[in-house]
Parts: structure tokens; sequence; C-alpha cells
């Protein structure tokens, strides 16, 4: 938004600002902040930044645990969502080492950045333009309690088809089938003017939005999908609509969740990512004479992707719940292959986009439970090494495959290679696979060495915990 602090300063007296509001993710990929009255905001917050402990956020240990943040004046969107007109900025993370602050390698926004230039300096292409499609649920209550004694979760969406035998409350019979939802029109669509709504507002805060609809999960499944932008800043707008998201369904006395997999037998929730890269302006991924149009750069970046799909999935699918969503029956990408417009594949190639400057793929195996900056640039390296390597998809064994991937016979199906299916695989298959990431000091060995850690962590918590369908089984016995 603003390239110079004497721009913000001439926005802030015009527009009338009184608070700046900082945002500064941490690993996980939660959003933090930290406000100061306009008259606190001189140069010297973006030479000297403003110190916070980074401990917290989870990048250093206690005893160094004094880092400081200058914020991207580049990044800077009005809230819609306060009453004290507020002006925000996402910080960019420094650690300081003997009184001078230096780029704090671990910090997401820089990994990003580096995953970016690291591509431009391979000669491969100077713009590689990124479009997510989120899906998510749109719910009317949420509960959940996990104590000594009593373990329960309660969701509840108005649209759901459970509720349509209720007689307490006048009922209008607006109800939606499980795995019915697919672009349901409106009143069945209960969230379609919370949507257009958020969908201004994100257009609003430059984030442009393709379109917004009603997904397949009847209780209230829905996706909105973004225009193409850069890695960094497509990571950015992904922090800002999961905000606006948030603060406008809260107002409107919802509540979202992009959980992969929030109910049992219904549709989960993934994070497609659509990837083009572009040269001089010339698309590099089209080819009128290739498969499905695409070049052999294209698919050499698809065979990357591919060979490292497991080694991703610890920054792509970071939660237990993300593999309660790749399971098989739901649309869910569980086949490490590749395919013309085939949603049981890791990676499908749209038919639709038959244009050279519109000629991408779709990465489907990633989830909203991710740090998008961890997320978008572990893909793109992943991509560059495919480049860089020439690792050819049909040579390694994945694919084409044009047909549904679930019907194959027992013979077939054993040729296909499939994703981790919790976080111990993630996590060994990253330990096994992790030279495409660090190439170049993109991502480093401890972020790596932390993140397994952490999912770890939740994935031996979780699975110490008594599961209610475990008393069905085995409470008798």
């Amino acid at each position: 938004m603003f390239k110079t602090i004497d721009e913000v300063k001439g926005f802030i007296q015009k527009e009338q600002i009184q608070i700046i509001d900082f945002k500064i993710i941490d690993m996980i990929g939660r959003w933090h902040h930290l406000s100061i009255p306009v008259a606190r905001f001189t140069e010297s917050v973006l030479t000297n930044g403003i110190g916070f402990d980074g401990s917290s956020y989870g990048f250093l240990t206690v005893e160094k645990s004094d880092m400081v943040f200058v914020p991207d004046l580049s990044t800077a969107f009005v809230d819609p969502f306060v009453d004290v007109p507020t002006l925000v900025m996402i910080g960019d993370i420094y650690r300081l080492d003997n009184g001078k602050r230096i780029r704090f390698e671990d910090d997401p926004r820089y990994i990003a950045k580096k995953a970016e230039e690291l591509l431009k300096s391979k000669g491969i292409a100077d713009t590689v333009l990124l479009g997510p499609e989120f899906e998510f649920y749109v719910l009317d209550h949420v509960s959940y309690k996990n104590e000594t004694n009593h373990m329960e979760v309660l969701l509840d969406a108005e649209q759901g088809e459970w509720n349509a035998g209720r007689h307490d409350y006048q009922n209008l019979g607006i109800h939606v089938r499980n795995h019915g939802g697919y672009h349901v029109d409106y009143p069945f669509d209960s969230s379609y003017q919370l949507r257009s709504e958020v969908t201004l507002l994100l257009e609003k805060n430059n984030v442009p939005v393709k379109y917004h609809h009603s997904e397949n999960g009847g209780p209230g499944q829905v996706e909105i999908e973004v225009e193409f932008a850069p890695l960094l800043e497509m990571a950015d707008r992904t922090m800002k609509l999961k905000y606006i998201l948030r603060n406008a369904a809260y107002q409107a006395n919802k509540t979202i969740s992009f959980m992969p997999k929030p109910f049992v037998d219904e549709c989960g929730s993934g994070m497609h990512i659509h990837m083009h890269m572009f040269k001089d302006g010339q698309p590099i991924f089209y080819d009128a004479e290739g498969y499905a149009g695409f070049s052999q750069t294209a698919l050499y970046a698809i065979g990357g992707i591919l060979k490292h799909a497991p080694a991703l999935m610890p920054f792509t699918n970071p939660s237990t719940n993300s593999y309660k969503r790749l399971v098989p029956g739901y649309e869910a990408p569980v086949s490490i292959c590749y395919a013309l417009s085939n949603r049981s594949a890791v990676i499908r190639i749209p038919g639709y986009a038959t244009e050279p400057m519109k000629k991408r793929f779709e990465v489907r195996s990633p989830d909203a439970t991710c740090n998008p900056y961890l997320a978008y640039a572990s893909v793109i390296l992943a991509a560059i090494d495919g480049i860089e390597n020439k690792i050819d998809p049909v040579a390694e064994g994945f694919g084409p495959y044009d047909v549904n991937l679930y019907q194959l016979s027992d013979e077939e199906k054993a040729k296909v290679k499939g994703l981790p299916t919790n976080l111990v695989e993630a996590s060994e298959a990253l330990k096994l696979d992790d030279q495409f990431l660090t190439k170049e000091g993109v991502f480093s060995k401890n972020l790596i060495q932390n993140q397994h850690k952490r999912i770890l962590a939740d994935h031996y918590y979780i699975a110490k915990l008594p599961h209610p369908e475990e008393f069905i089984k085995y409470y008798n016995l």
C-alpha cells in the first residue's frame, strides 16, 4: 500500500487513523499483534523496530528471546472491524547479535522471500503465481470439552440435515443433505450473504476473489478461490483472508473452521494450490505439443513436487486432523500421481485451463492448518528441484493416471504410491528428504528440527487420548 513513511503519515492524516496495529506470524501460522498510537509511529520504528519476546512465538529459547520486528509498509490495510480507526501492517522479524539487527533466518516471511529469490537466481522463472482454493465450514455452534471423565464435541449448522426433524422452533425446512452442498442455491446456501460481504471486504483490501460458492459438505462447507499472486504476497493475502473471514463471521454470529476434517463421514476441507510460472512475461508451463498442453519444464516441476510429496507434508499438512481428511472416497488426494481433470490425484491439471497464459497445475493435498509462508515456499522448492534435476514424473511412475484411482484393480493400485497416513510417517519422510528445502539456506536445519518436534508432540498427545468410539468397541470386553 505504501513505499515511504511520508506516504503513511499522509494517509494517517487524511483518514484520521488513530492506531497502528502490527501483525506478526508465529511458526504455527497464527497472527499475533501489538498496537501503538499514531504519535509513536516514527522513523525509529522502521530503523530500530519494536522489541518482542521471540520465545512466546516459538522462535527462540527463553534465555535468548529478545527479537524485534520492522513493519513492511507495503502490506498496510485499514482494519474494517474495529471502532477506533486502525491501520494494520505485517512485520518482518529480526534477531539481535551484539546489538545489531539481523534478519531472522526462520521468519516465515523471510523463508517465502528466499524461495522466490532462489527461483529467480536459478534462471528458471522470474515470477511464480499461486492461486489457492480455501475450503472451510461456516457453523452456528461449536463446543468441545476434554476432561479426565468427559470427552465431548458438538458442532451445529442450521442447514445441517440433522435439523430437519426438529420441532422445538419454527422449522422452515431449509436443510442440505450430507454430501449434497455443491453449488446449492440460496436460501439453502445459508452463508451466501456473509461470503458476499467478505468478498467485498477482501476486494477492498487487495485480496481479489475469483469466486465463492457452497461446497460438497452439507452442513455449511463453502469455498473462496482467490486470484493469482506471487508467493510472498499470496501468503500475506492468505493471512488477511483468514483474519477478515473470522471477524466477519464473528460479527454475523457465526463461526468458521479450516479444520481439514471436522465432521466424520462428511467432506474434508483442503487448500488446493494452483501454480504457474513465467519468464519475461511468457508462460513456461505451456507447450501445445506436450501432454495436456504442458511443457517439459512443467512436467519436471510436477515430478519434483510428487517425488517430495511425503516430505512436504509436515509443512503442507501439519495437523493430526489433516490425515483424517486424506482418506479414499471423498475426492481427497491420497495417491502420489498426476492426471488431467482428476481430483483423486495429488496433482490435477485443470482441463478448462487451455490458454497459454493460464496453463497451470493444481496441488490438491495441502490444507489450511498450515503456515502459508512455509507451505507455499516448500512446494515451490520441490518444483525447483524437479526442474533442476529433470525429475520426469512418467519415468518415476507418477502417471499420468487419467482414471478414477479408487476404481483401479488391486494390482494397479499397488503401483501407485500413497501419501503418509499420519504425522509420524510425514516426519520420517522429511528426515529422509530435506535437502531440497535447505538448498542455499532457504529453510534452516533448526526450523526443520523444530517442525519435527512440534508435529510429533501433537501426534503423540492426541494418540494417547481415549476416543468415544473405543468405548463402543471395547468397554464391555
